[in-house]
């Protein structure tokens, strides 16, 4: 299984593949699990009998602020695989190189970490105790996911140089202090 999936990694696709590939991904994404979160949420919350939390302009404000945040830096990480990366976020369209550039620069999973907080945005605007803990699972499967499956699959692919990257670069809580930054490895 694992050769199989990294022969798979391996093909790169055109342009137009990745494209088409994103839009299906967004869709699911950034349309359907809102939806199915905004959806869901509330039966939950009556449900389990969990209190609803402020819908003032404090939540409004701070949800907003959480989803354009989260929405503008995963799709900063998604521009940097589909441009320098030639890849995708789906597995099986895998970026051709290993990405220091950008968002990759403050954490190893910006787009984990920007859908996250997207969706934690969500949960702070729906006011839902039962949305919070949603994300909160959805995000501790996410990076499991990662750390088990992805992080071994990206080792096997990049070598030393993955584990270079590993070592000076925080796994999802960015670092912005100043010399801080990832270097680069020239090739």
């Amino acid at each position: 299984m694992k050769d199989r999936l990294l022969r798979q990694t391996k093909r790169e696709y055109s342009p137009r593949q990745r494209l088409i590939a994103l839009l299906v991904e967004g869709i699911f994404f950034i349309v359907v699990l809102p939806v199915v979160l905004a959806t869901l949420a509330p039966s939950a919350d009556q449900w389990l009998h969990l209190p609803c939390f402020g819908h003032g302009p404090i939540s409004i404000v701070f949800g907003w602020l959480f989803i354009v945040a989260g929405w503008l830096f995963a799709l900063w990480s998604i521009y940097v695989q589909f441009t320098i990366g030639r890849g995708t976020p789906v597995p099986l369209m895998a970026t051709q190189k290993l990405i220091v550039q950008g968002p990759y620069i403050y954490c190893r999973n910006p787009m984990s970490l920007g859908s996250i907080v997207l969706y934690w945005g969500v949960a702070i605007l729906l006011g839902s105790l039962a949305a919070l803990i949603l994300v909160v699972l959805g995000a501790a499967w996410l990076l499991i996911y990662i750390k088990r499956i992805e992080e071994k699959e990206l080792e096997a692919r990049f070598g030393q140089e993955y584990l270079e990257y590993k070592k000076r670069t925080p796994f999802i809580i960015p670092r912005f202090r100043k010399g801080s930054r990832a270097t680069p490895s020239v090739k």
